[in-house]
């Protein structure tokens, strides 16, 4: 997946700005360059959240990867003995 340019706390920052009010989505799209899209795609994920809480999301998802790429090599594992187990000698 592509790395975004922009970092939890930019992205709250600029989620902050359109919250205050003072300018439109589209005015704020534009000075940051990005679209109204990646705006409301961060919006639903980061609406919300203080920058404590992006880190700890961030953390979240990383052990939550970790753990079910451990789950696939054991499940892995687990069918090898049972086809090891499975031949007759």
């Amino acid at each position: 997946m592509k790395q975004s340019k922009f970092s939890e706390e930019q992205i709250i920052s600029i989620l902050r700005e359109a919250v205050k009010g003072e300018q439109t989505i589209t005015a704020i799209c534009r000075a940051h360059s990005i679209s109204e899209n990646t705006f409301y795609k961060w919006r639903q994920k980061y609406g919300g959240l203080e920058v404590a809480d992006a880190k700890r999301l961030r953390e979240l998802e990383r052990e939550n990867a970790r753990l079910k790429r451990l789950l696939a090599e054991s499940a892995i594992e687990i069918d090898a003995m049972k086809e090891v187990l499975a031949k007759k000698w």
